[in-house]
């Protein structure tokens, strides 16, 4: 499965470009296999990206702006759902894939098939009771440890990304000041 990211590499705009620069780097982050598509530098890719994203997610004037994101043929979504995915910890699922063992969506996932005793189902054998084989713990503090880690490198990322774009509106700002003091 290839996610496909459709971007504008050429985009005037500095909320596009921030949004798409947050969509890669997060991806990025997460070790998730991507694609990126120029829809500025290629009309089919452009002409594709619009045809396939469906009626009810274009936006009133009917053209959907980068990012724009697909697993293979299968719509995604844009920005703003790829954000709340994020701020949700489902981002796996909004790219339709498995969640790697110990991230937040897989034990999110895992939480959800707690058998009715208050125990994993995979910590049960064939008859239902308690498997004392299972050596859950230290796997599971390596997991949180994995996951603190990860958490810490997107964080870092996130603040770096903000600062770059707060640069650059200091800098949007001052070009029309320097332009009305000539």
């Amino acid at each position: 499965m290839v996610i496909k990211v459709f971007l504008a590499s050429s985009s005037g705009s500095t909320a596009i470009k921030k949004k798409q620069q947050d969509v890669v780097a997060f991806l990025e982050a997460l070790k998730v296999d991507y694609t990126q598509l120029d829809i500025a530098c290629n009309e089919e890719n452009r002409m594709w990206m619009r045809q396939n994203v469906p009626e009810e997610k274009k936006p009133a004037n009917g053209i959907p702006l980068p990012p724009q994101i697909f697993n293979e043929e299968s719509y995604c979504g844009d920005y703003d759902t790829f954000f709340d995915a994020k701020e949700d910890n489902l981002v796996y699922s909004f790219l339709g894939l498995p969640p790697p063992p110990g991230s937040k969506e897989a034990v999110q996932a895992d939480e959800a098939h707690i058998v009715e005793n208050g125990t994993h189902v995979e910590e049960t054998n064939a008859e239902g009771n308690l498997d004392d084989s299972i050596q859950a713990n230290a796997e599971e503090e390596q997991e949180e440890a994995d996951d603190d880690r990860e958490e810490e490198e997107l964080r870092q990322l996130e603040e770096e990304e903000e600062a770059e774009v707060q640069e650059e509106e200091e800098e949007d700002l001052e070009e029309p000041q320097e332009e009305e003091a000539e």
